[in-house]
């Protein structure tokens, strides 16, 4: 048995969460709403105040699927009730970004401005020029859309640690690589 698979998810009060036929999983809460079916395989039972995952097989497969099962159905509730958002910081001379309507326009040093739209269900917020904050519900959407951001000027590994270029997350380190070794 998966040690994760087998804890309970609480359920919080402003939270519903609907079971239905083909492990169909709806949680509405005062952020939204969300909807996955998980595998067949697995038993998913609203008991009271909480929803427990259980694994009636007992091999390596359904293991894991145990586990994965309870965090996709965890991070729902999570989502509806708080919400998950990534943060992203711009870095290099004239990059910036600002925000015209549903649309992110980022200068990264290209001919022309990288314009970004708002996916369905995400906000992408733009506190200043040098920061760029993505929020949303669904945690999959989220890291989505923030991967794409950075996908359009990822830092470089080239630079001095005061002088690295390009969008990263808040909390990733970039590790430097030496660079080409002078010749005498």
């Amino acid at each position: 048995m998966s040690r994760v698979g087998k804890m309970p998810i609480d359920i919080p009060k402003d939270v519903t969460v609907s079971l239905e036929n083909g492990n169909k999983v709806t949680v509405k809460g005062p952020k939204g709403t969300l909807t996955k079916e998980f595998h067949k395989d697995m038993i998913i039972e609203h008991e009271g105040g909480q929803i427990v995952v259980k694994n009636p097989f007992d091999d390596k497969f359904h293991k894991s699927l145990h586990g994965l099962t309870r965090s996709l159905i965890n991070n729902m509730v999570i989502g509806v009730t708080r919400g998950f958002e990534k943060a992203l910081d711009i870095s290099g001379v004239g990059y910036r970004a600002q925000k015209q309507g549903k649309k992110v326009i980022i200068n990264l040093g290209y001919s022309r401005p990288v314009e970004i739209e708002e996916p369905e269900g995400i906000v992408i917020e733009v506190p200043a020029p040098n920061k760029i904050i993505v929020k949303g519900s669904d945690k999959q959407a989220v890291g989505e859309c923030a991967a794409i951001i950075r996908s359009k000027r990822k830092p470089s590994a080239y630079l001095a640690d005061n002088a690295i270029k390009g969008i990263k997350y808040e909390n990733e380190i970039v590790r430097t690589k030496a660079g080409k070794a002078g010749a005498k």
